[in-house]
């Protein structure tokens, strides 16, 4: 029994790296297949509705991870400030070091498939509440009130795709280094 869970959890975490770094069209059951190690029929014995059921499995995965990294990182300072600015520290460093968004960011399988495949899309959607969520609740934490904190829990999140959107492009993280500091600025202005 544990060899089976063993192989299922060697196939969902090598399609949920494919499906953060290439996309869902992208990547193939074939390519997920080698990468994992895993024999072809054992896929559909673990995922018998293929590649949709699969891809939803690799979103919660990939959500558990990035919410893991954050949250780490959040509780790592009291100051709410301080600690986005960690997290987008830790998002560059994350992307120089390899440069792939694996446990950073689901925008490309959100983008891919938010018009064609809803039960992708909605796991993406509740992902997306998932981050908003937990920096609302470090502001809150911080002295934010819950209206304001909810408001800014989602630009956070928002900005913070975006910057890591155009950062990959780019090739460059300006675009998270001037959300880091902009952050900065706007939420002082909360305070002062």
């Amino acid at each position: 029994m544990k060899n089976k869970t063993y192989s299922r959890e060697k196939i969902l975490t090598a399609a949920s790296m494919l499906f953060q770094v290439k996309g869902y069209n992208a990547a193939g059951l074939n390519e997920i297949l080698k990468e994992s190690g895993s024999p072809k029929g054992s896929l559909y014995y673990y995922f018998p509705g293929g590649k949709e059921e699969l891809a939803l499995e690799s979103i919660k995965l990939a959500n558990e991870a990035i919410q893991n990294k954050l949250q780490t990182t959040l509780n790592e300072h009291s100051n709410p400030i301080e600690a986005i600015q960690s997290v987008i520290k830790n998002i560059i460093e994350d992307l120089k070091r390899d440069g792939k968004l694996k446990d950073i960011s689901l925008s490309l399988i959100a983008l891919e498939t938010y018009l064609s495949i809803e039960p992708l899309r909605k796991a993406c959607e509740l992902a997306f509440l998932d981050i908003q969520n937990t920096y609302t609740k470090k502001l809150i934490e911080g002295g934010f009130s819950k209206e304001t904190a909810q408001e800014l829990g989602i630009f956070i999140q928002v900005i913070v795709e975006g910057a890591i959107t155009a950062s990959v492009t780019e090739k460059n993280p300006i675009a998270l280094l001037t959300v880091s500091k902009q952050i900065g600025i706007l939420l002082n202005s909360y305070i002062n």
